[in-house]
């Protein structure tokens, strides 16, 4: 991802002020740069619309009637903190720019302003976001497969027990080794185990449902699936269809171990249900071999 890359068109900013004659004129100002641009003529107006749109900025004055931009920014960050903002103001001395920075604000912008010292000050902070972004994706994902890692693998877990007890909603577990990787290893050599192991990840990328499931790479040749809201059948109908294409990708066997989460269940008996079953499936192959 290139951070300088930034296409106006893809944000949607939302202009908070309570003057028609001062709102009016930036809302289209940022028009002929190309954003995409709804308004607002307070915090209130603006917290309503910040529920009904994807909004990926917001530039708010400071000073409005009973809510004012402070109050906004703090309840725009607890709520919306995929949305940047920046503050403005023609009374810079009333607000203090550690205390707007602090309640979330990426800049602030002293009015009367031009086009250009806007656009600074909007492109600055998409470059930000951008890489706060680039960075935090970076942080959960393993870097050879393009899966989540290990780590995200359990926080998240951890979110859907709760929003499954909470929902009485079905959750299901898959973990999954390769069977023979490391005579696979041995055999090809190790860049050719990177290889595998990428086809892995684009396999069960594509074999899950998108936007609803979501595939990790749990360590060395294992890998795990979280399955939202899916109880058994649904579950066995997804590991079968991942585990026949690696067969016919990979042209090597896997095994897969399930579980299914049920109320009160703790996250690590969970996993260790998956883990168990994992390992009597690779323990019966085995045995069949010798």
């Amino acid at each position: 991802m290139d951070i300088d890359d930034i296409n106006y068109s893809d944000e949607f900013v939302l202009v908070v002020d309570d003057e028609d004659y001062i709102r009016e004129p930036i809302v289209e100002m940022l028009r002929r740069m190309g954003f995409r641009v709804d308004s607002a003529t307070d915090g209130k107006d603006a917290l309503e619309k910040l529920k009904e749109k994807p909004y990926t900025f917001l530039l708010t004055d400071m000073r409005m009637p009973e809510m004012d931009g402070l109050e906004l920014i703090k309840s725009a960050e607890r709520d919306y903190p995929h949305v940047s903002t920046i503050a403005m103001t023609g009374y810079s001395k009333e607000y203090d720019y550690v205390d707007v920075v602090n309640a979330g604000a990426a800049d602030f912008i002293n009015k009367p302003f031009g086009i250009e010292e806007l656009e600074a000050k909007v492109r600055r902070a998409i470059i930000e976001r951008n890489i706060k972004d680039e960075l935090s994706k970076l942080s959960i994902t393993d870097s050879l497969t393009g899966l989540y890692n290990q780590r995200h693998f359990y926080i998240r877990l951890k979110d859907e027990i709760t929003r499954a007890e909470r929902q009485k909603h079905p959750l299901g577990l898959i973990l999954l080794d390769l069977d023979n990787f490391k005579n696979y290893n041995d055999t090809h050599g190790h860049l050719a185990g990177d290889e595998l192991l990428q086809k892995v990840g684009e396999i069960v990328s594509l074999k899950i449902r998108q936007g609803v499931d979501s595939g990790y790479r749990y360590g060395g040749d294992e890998f795990a699936i979280i399955l939202i809201d899916a109880d058994e059948a649904i579950s066995k109908v997804i590991g079968q269809r991942i585990e026949q294409g690696i067969e016919e990708k990979c042209n090597l066997s896997a095994s897969l171990g399930y579980a299914y989460f049920s109320e009160g269940m703790a996250m690590k008996a969970f996993v260790e249900t998956a883990d168990k079953q994992l390992y009597e499936i690779k323990k019966q192959k085995n045995n069949k071999r010798k």
